[in-house]
């Protein structure tokens, strides 16, 4: 499978989502498409999103008519794009606002995306962490970071420039670049996958390795380096996997396996609390008697281990879930 298809597979990806860039300058066409009945607006709360449903969530969508209280939309709505038929808008409610859960809540309410997106479809969810990864980094910039004056909102909402007359900067959206790296070898012709935790997770939550990309530093270095000061494992060969937005709050989480070259685990840097390896039984049997539990589904750490246990000859990682984990997973970890 080729990486963009792969990709492609991953949560919050969106396969259908035109971001009609070359709209973005046309101020009067956006102006025009936020007032269109038709056009949908995603409202976004303390980066929280509007959700109705219990076993299957639904993200509940604005019009312009539902926000006429809010006389800086035009202003302030970011252009998402196009999906079939229809423009989408992503618009952020004033924080300070304790009343807006009732306002617009209409027996829906603002959820934590990473909690509850294993309920919405895959489409729904990349919609909604798009809206919440841009509207946040418009929270982050309402100011020149050059000479310290207030920005404003341009190009469709994927600039700020900044007011002041003697600089003007334009300010572009910015994404966070995160490595995640599943390490695997090989010993007495089994294989092994290693996994760690953070003191932070649930009980038994083990995930891959994961950590942000330095300056000056390539995405194969941060992973060794990674690898090395969490768990003081020497990595010998790197390949790429896939990518996934992660707007928790901005990031692009990058997935690589790793072939290790050494197998001693010494915990360095504080940063886990705990870091093994595991065979395909030794996961297999922590499943089933609840020591061990794997990432929610909509992260690249449970494709990652997916893909990789996938490949054994003990079935597939998704059927030996517990009751009820299943595609509905909620964790709590990164």
């Amino acid at each position: 499978m080729d990486h963009f298809s792969r990709s492609s597979l991953n949560f919050f990806v969106s396969r259908s989502v035109d971001r009609m860039t070359t709209r973005r300058p046309d101020a009067e066409w956006i102006r025009e498409r936020i007032r269109d009945r038709r056009t949908r607006i995603v409202p976004v709360w303390r980066s929280r999103n509007l959700l109705t449903g219990e076993d299957a969530l639904k993200p509940v969508l604005l019009s312009a008519a539902d926000l006429e209280d809010y006389p800086g939309l035009e202003r302030s709505a970011v252009l998402l794009g196009q999906r079939e038929d229809t423009v989408y808008f992503a618009f952020e409610l004033p924080a300070e606002f304790e009343d807006v859960p009732l306002r617009y809540g209409r027996g829906a309410d603002f959820r934590e995306l990473r909690e509850v997106g294993p309920l919405l479809g895959s489409e729904d969810g990349a919609l909604l962490a798009y809206a919440r990864g841009i509207t946040h980094w418009h929270r982050r910039n309402r100011f020149c970071g050059d000479c310290g004056s207030p920005t404003q909102s341009d190009d469709g909402g994927h600039t700020r420039v900044c007011t002041n007359e003697l600089c003007q900067r334009k300010h572009f959206p910015r994404t966070d670049p995160a490595i995640i790296v599943l390490v695997t070898r090989t010993e007495d012709d089994e294989q092994l996958c290693l996994l760690g935790r953070q003191p932070t997770w649930p009980e038994g939550m083990h995930s891959a390795i994961a950590g942000f990309v330095e300056p000056g530093e390539s995405l194969e270095q941060a992973v060794v380096r990674e690898v090395r000061e969490e768990t003081d494992i020497t990595v010998g060969r790197v390949h790429y996997h896939s990518s996934q937005p992660w707007p928790f709050p901005s990031s692009i989480m990058l997935g690589f396996t790793a072939e290790a070259a050494s197998s001693a685990i010494t915990l360095s840097d504080g940063e886990l609390q705990h870091a093994g390896w595991y065979t395909r039984g030794e996961i297999m049997q922590s499943l089933a008697n609840g020591s061990l539990r794997v990432p929610r589904r909509v992260s690249i750490a449970y494709r990652l281990l997916e893909d990789w246990f996938d490949t054994g000859s003990q079935g597939r990682l998704a059927d030996h879930l517990p009751p009820g984990i299943g595609p509905h997973i909620k964790y709590r970890d990164r």
